[in-house]
């Protein structure tokens, strides 16, 4: 992974085989790792799951593991941060190109971005670790 996202990543909110029923429940999970870490405010949580529905973030990746990086504004945020779930089943993103259409998602990175540049300098860091297929295999199978 790149040191930008090595830097960012919080060890305490780092999932491994998290076994979840939904999205939602993946957003809240790492949310909540993220409040308890002190990098985002008590609205974080509820602010990701809306965003989530009107703007989606599921990305298929075409190597049989797919990845959303959830993530919302900057006034939800303490300081920047980054979350990680390697999911145990799959759960179903939208696609962040067609909305209508399902992605089922095993790698999920959860944003937490102080500055409202900085989300589009990490989505094309996190976009670059999504292209290494090797490596999300490495992660999808962690």
């Amino acid at each position: 992974m790149t040191n930008k996202i090595l830097e960012l990543l919080e060890p305490t909110a780092v999932c491994l085989n998290l076994n979840v029923p939904d999205s939602s429940s993946v957003i809240e999970k790492l949310g909540g790792k993220l409040m308890d870490a002190g990098y985002v405010h008590e609205s974080f949580i509820g602010a990701a799951l809306a965003r989530e529905k009107d703007l989606p973030t599921g990305l298929p990746l075409g190597g049989g593991i797919n990845a959303a990086i959830p993530h919302t504004d900057v006034e939800h945020v303490k300081k920047s941060g980054l979350a990680m779930a390697t999911l145990q089943e799959p759960v179903v993103f939208q696609n962040m190109i067609n909305k209508d259409e399902a992605v089922q998602v095993q790698l999920v990175f959860l944003l937490s971005l102080d500055q409202p540049k900085a989300q589009i300098e990490m989505l094309q860091e996190i976009a670059g670790v999504l292209q290494n297929e090797e490596l999300v295999s490495k992660l999808g199978k962690a």
